[in-house]
């Protein structure tokens, strides 16, 4: 298998999960900021153009984070990230829709549409009016969720998941593109510190990380 890997909040979901595994994959790194993702000789391999993408041993490639995490999760079961049970394995997949869909994907696109429209405004659609809309609705919706993490240790209860690295990853990416979230949150703000103090989090930083630049 070959990894290709990128600074990026996505790819970092990924090296996150590999570390809490004990995994190491043979990587290749893409510069999606020069467009690398977007030329012809990676878009042969994944024509979505997204980082990070998995390059089977049968020479397929499989890509999003959660995919590959599923994929990997079938015969590196242990610890387990996604789940031991069917029960338990639904919640993490249930807790990892309500972060994409409700957060993450409007921290993502807020960040296209503002911060990162200059990089992106040439590679995909933008609506640079829509960035402040998205980015109240991440918080509201931030907000939201710390209500139900109310008891909790970690989103799936007492259970560290998958789903818990994605929130992670993208609430530190969000806070190095200025959209930091409200720290005064009872439940969300510790457990970010929780996260934040394992091993993996420091791990899976990019070593292109820059201090004031982008985490990923």
């Amino acid at each position: 298998m070959l990894l290709f890997d990128a600074l990026s909040p996505a790819p970092r979901t990924l090296r996150m999960y590999l570390a809490e595994k004990g995994l190491e994959l043979p990587t290749q790194q893409i510069d999606v900021f020069s467009g690398e993702n977007r030329q012809a000789s990676f878009l042969a391999r994944n024509p979505a153009g997204q980082t990070p993408a998995l390059q089977l041993d049968d020479g397929s490639t499989l890509a999003e984070s959660a995919a590959i995490m599923e994929y990997l999760e079938e015969s590196h079961p242990t610890p387990a990230l996604i789940g031991s049970t069917p029960h338990e394995r639904a919640i993490t997949r249930q807790w990892l829709r309500r972060v994409e869909l409700n957060i993450t994907e409007n921290i993502h696109n807020a960040y296209h549409y503002a911060e990162g429209l200059a990089r992106f405004r040439e590679r995909i659609p933008v609506a640079p009016e829509a960035a402040d809309g998205l980015k109240a609705v991440a918080q509201n919706r931030i907000a939201w969720l710390d209500g139900m993490l109310a008891g909790h240790a970690f989103l799936a209860g007492a259970r560290f998941s998958s789903a818990d690295i994605w929130l992670y990853v993208w609430l530190d990416f969000a806070d190095s593109v200025g959209q930091p979230f409200d720290r005064s949150l009872r439940h969300l703000a510790p457990w970010f510190e929780r996260i934040a103090a394992r091993p993996s989090a420091a791990a899976s930083l990019h070593p292109s990380c820059k201090p004031g630049g982008v985490r990923g």
